[in-house]
């Protein structure tokens, strides 16, 4: 047994969501990062145009979470999850609930957005069963939705390449209908007019399976992974409003559109709307440490509170819940988008980044723009070799041509840089995109 190997050794490594053969052939080597920049292995600095996965909000290496972090790590490295806690977990938990639509006031901590959906999933079982209704178990997805790998989050997420290999999942579980229909809705800015009725769907459901039987519906405000589709006008509020009336919990993923993406702490107050549960990550830490949770109402949390008080009224949890540096980074992280009122510059640089994007319409090979907040889906059309290529193409094109750092999903581009960036950045930007899109194949 030897613990050697050597530097440029690729294969040990199974990396996740890549085409890894690919990658070993022509690597894209990442090691280091400031402000809006990625930095390569060779020295060149990329602009990061997804704010990593969609992450690091108040971009790479502020000094406040790093600091945080370096003090955490040398005062508490870990503490127990189960039956103890920490101070800084509980402040945490307050200052979310205080930026949470009213009425989410109490926090489960976890570590990724695939285990909060998990989380949030299992309490909406929990609490229907605790009021005696415990025939609800039945949940309602959509085509198109992202939320996670769990099989829980795989089960209700409705994009087929992260489904087809995996066979049998939850059973149990209908589809909405996808929000998008790019014959009514291309090129729209902003949340599309055509598509409130799409919501109607959930009565259909409902009428198949009688709503005991439901526990709950769980969308993305802005369905983010699948290359950023934002929801029609009204279809949010419609959707809400069917689910209320015949019981079935709503379950908000914002593990994208949560810590300002689209302008607010919650993409649920820009749409007015309080869910029953909130499942949240990535700009939490601004992706420095992993760290997620749920935020449930009042209703939820009374609810499990009851039996002898000796024992859990919840059983789950996870070895690195409410870790406290994940913690250290997510109370730092919460100080930056604070005190560079980052929530609100998104807000204001919304109009501008949208028409800033839609420049591109006419560029080569570009199908459809969907801007939305601070988050940007662009389609290509498929190119001859068949879907997938052409983007893939393009990602490698932004990273060694172009000094770009841009999330590809299929032949779909998504833009979302850090919300430090400013007017001039963005513009940069669409400038190189435009640049890889003449030079694709």
């Amino acid at each position: 047994m030897t613990q050697d190997s050597k530097a440029n050794e690729l294969q040990s490594y199974w990396m996740p969501f890549t085409a890894n053969r690919a990658f070993h052939r022509r690597p894209r080597m990442i090691t280091g990062a400031q402000g809006i920049h990625y930095i390569a292995e060779d020295g060149r600095r990329l602009i990061d145009a997804t704010s990593g996965l969609y992450c690091v909000n108040a971009g790479h290496g502020d000094p406040v979470i790093v600091a945080a972090i370096q003090k955490a790590a040398a005062t508490l490295d870990y503490a127990p999850a189960f039956q103890f806690g920490h101070p800084q977990a509980f402040e945490l938990a307050s200052r979310l609930a205080l930026l949470a639509p009213d009425g989410l006031d109490h926090v489960f901590f976890a570590n990724s957005g695939s285990e909060a959906v998990d989380t949030a999933m299992k309490l909406a079982l929990a609490f229907h069963k605790a009021r005696g209704e415990g025939s609800r178990t039945r949940f309602v997805g959509r085509e198109r939705g992202y939320h996670g790998v769990g099989f829980g989050g795989l089960s209700v997420g409705g994009i087929p390449g992260n489904r087809k290999a995996f066979g049998q999942q939850l059973p149990g579980v209908d589809h909405l209908r996808t929000t998008y229909d790019r014959s009514r809705q291309a090129f729209s800015i902003g949340e599309p007019e055509w598509g409130a009725e799409l919501a109607d769907e959930l009565e259909r459901i409902v009428a198949l399976h009688d709503a005991s039987n439901i526990a709950a519906v769980i969308v993305e405000p802005v369905a983010g992974s699948t290359g950023c589709l934002p929801p029609p006008k009204g279809y949010l509020e419609r959707l809400c409003a069917i689910a209320d009336r015949h019981g079935i919990l709503v379950i908000f993923d914002e593990v994208i559109t949560g810590f300002g993406r689209l302008g607010h702490a919650f993409a649920a107050e820009r749409y007015g709307l309080t869910p029953d549960l909130i499942c949240f990550a990535k700009g939490l830490t601004n992706g420095a440490v992993p760290m997620s949770g749920v935020l449930a109402s009042e209703a939820i949390y009374a609810a499990m509170m009851q039996g002898p008080e000796h024992l859990p009224e919840f059983y789950h949890g996870y070895t690195y819940s409410a870790h406290p540096l994940a913690v250290a980074a997510a109370l730092a992280t919460l100080d930056v988008y604070r005190d560079k009122a980052l929530f609100e510059r998104a807000a204001g640089m919304e109009d501008d980044f949208c028409e800033t994007l839609m420049s591109l319409r006419d560029a080569p090979h570009v199908a459809d723009i969907r801007p939305v907040g601070l988050i940007c889906g662009i389609d290509l059309d498929a190119g001859p070799q068949g879907a997938g290529v052409r983007g893939y193409e393009a990602m490698q094109r932004a990273f060694h041509d172009h000094d770009l750092y841009v999330r590809v999903a299929a032949d779909t581009l998504i833009v979302a840089p850090p919300l430090i960036a400013g007017a001039d950045d963005v513009r940069e930007i669409v400038a190189r995109l435009g640049a890889v899109l003449a030079a694709l194949s």
